[in-house]
C-alpha cells in the first residue's frame, strides 16, 4: 500500500476546461446546504416551521449544523484537489479516505431520493409529515433544494474523482492481480458476508413493513421514504459483499473487468459504513426522550453495517496494494 500511496505522476498540464466546469458545479452545488446551515447557526428559522422538533434540541442542532457545514465544505476542498495541479502531489490516503466517506454519504441520497419521488408519483407517502399526524420538522421545499444539491455534488465530484484516479492510479486495475495475500482477503470477504446477514435481514424486514426492533418514534414516523431507504441499505450491503467476494475469489482471465468489483466494493462499503456511523450518532440526539432512544437491535444493526463496510474496504485496499507491489 505504501508504494501505491507514493505513486505520483509527472507534473500535469493545465486543467482541461471540462474539469474546471465540473469543479465549479460541485462548489456551487454546496451553496444551498451550507447557506441554510449557516443561517440556522445564526438563529434563523428559514425552512423550519413552528412546532418543529428541531426547536426542542437547540444545542444538539447547533452541534449537528456545525459538523454538517464542515463536512459539506470538505466537498469544496476535494473538488479543488481533484482539479488543481497541486492535487497530484497530495498523499493518496489524504484524498482516498475523504472521497470514500463522501461516496458513502452521497450514494444513498443520489439513489434513494429519486426513488422517493417515484414512490410519491405513484401515491406513496414520501412527505416526512404525511401520514404521521405530527408537525413537520422542516418545510418540504428544504428537502428538494438540499437533496438536489447533494445529487449534483455527487455527480460532479464522482466524475472528477474517476478522471483523477484514472490518471494517477489507472495502472492498478488494468488486470486482475495475482500472488500471495488472497487467504486474508478471502477471510475478510467471508466474514463480511456473514456479518452482513444480520443488518441485511433487519433492513429487509423494516423495508417490508415490519416494526421488529424499531423504537416507538421510528415506528410512528414510517412513511414511503422510510421503506425506500431501508431497501437501499439492503442493496448497498449486497453490493459491498458482492464486490468483496469477486475481488477475493477472483479468477484472472475472466471476462469481468476488475473495475466492476472495485466499484461495488468502494461504493457499497462506503455507504454501509458511513451511514451506519451517521445513524449511530444521529440516534443519540433524542436520548432525553425514551421513545426516541435507539433499541438494542437498531444499535447492533448500525454496528454491523460499519463492520461490513470496514472489512470490505480492507479487501479492496489489500487488492490495490498487492497490485501496486
Amino acid at each position: 500500500m505504501k508504494q501505491m500511496l507514493s505513486s505520483t505522476p509527472a507534473p500535469a498540464s493545465p486543467t482541461p476546461l471540462p474539469r474546471r466546469v465540473l469543479c465549479a458545479v460541485a462548489v456551487v452545488a454546496c451553496v444551498p446546504y451550507v447557506g441554510l446551515k449557516v443561517a440556522w447557526l445564526g438563529g434563523s428559522r428559514l425552512g423550519i416551521p413552528e412546532g418543529s422538533s428541531l426547536l426542542d434540541h437547540r444545542v444538539a442542532m447547533a452541534v449537528a449544523n456545525g459538523a454538517s457545514v464542515l463536512l459539506d465544505s470538505a466537498v469544496i476542498v476535494l473538488a479543488l484537489l481533484l482539479t488543481r495541479p497541486w492535487g497530484l502531489r497530495v498523499p493518496a490516503w489524504l484524498l482516498v479516505f475523504p472521497m470514500w466517506v463522501a461516496t458513502g454519504l452521497l450514494a444513498p441520497i443520489m439513489t434513494g431520493y429519486p426513488l422517493q419521488l417515484l414512490v410519491r408519483a405513484f401515491g406513496g407517502s414520501v412527505n416526512r409529515a404525511g401520514g404521521t399526524g405530527k408537525e413537520p420538522f422542516l418545510d418540504e421545499w428544504v428537502f428538494g433544494v438540499v437533496y438536489t444539491g447533494f445529487i449534483v455534488q455527487g455527480l460532479a465530484l464522482g466524475t472528477l474523482f474517476v478522471l483523477y484516479a484514472r490518471d494517477r492510479w489507472g495502472h492498478l486495475w488494468r488486470e486482475w492481480p495475482t500472488g500471495r495475500g488472497r487467504a486474508a482477503q478471502r477471510t475478510a470477504a467471508v466474514a463480511a458476508g456473514f456479518v452482513a446477514l444480520f443488518p441485511g435481514a433487519l433492513h429487509l424486514l423494516w423495508a417490508c413493513g415490519s416494526a421488529t426492533g424499531l423504537n416507538e418514534a421510528r415506528v410512528e414516523d414510517r412513511t414511503g421514504d422510510f421503506h425506500v431507504l431501508e431497501g437501499m441499505y439492503v442493496v448497498f450491503l449486497a453490493a459491498a459483499v458482492t464486490g468483496a467476494y469477486l475481488l477475493a475469489f477472483r479468477r484472472p482471465g475472466r471476462a469481468l473487468s476488475v473495475k466492476v468489483p472495485l466499484a461495488l466494493a468502494w461504493t457499497g462499503s462506503g455507504a454501509v459504513a458511513c451511514w451506519g456511523g451517521w445513524l449511530s450518532l444521529a440516534s443519540l440526539a433524542g436520548v432525553d426522550d425514551i421513545a426516541e432512544q435507539p433499541t438494542t437491535l437498531m444499535n447492533l444493526t448500525y454496528a454491523g453495517q460499519m463492520i461490513v463496510g470496514i472489512l470490505v474496504a480492507g479487501v479492496g485496499a489489500s487488492v490495490l496494494a498487492k497490485r501496486s507491489a
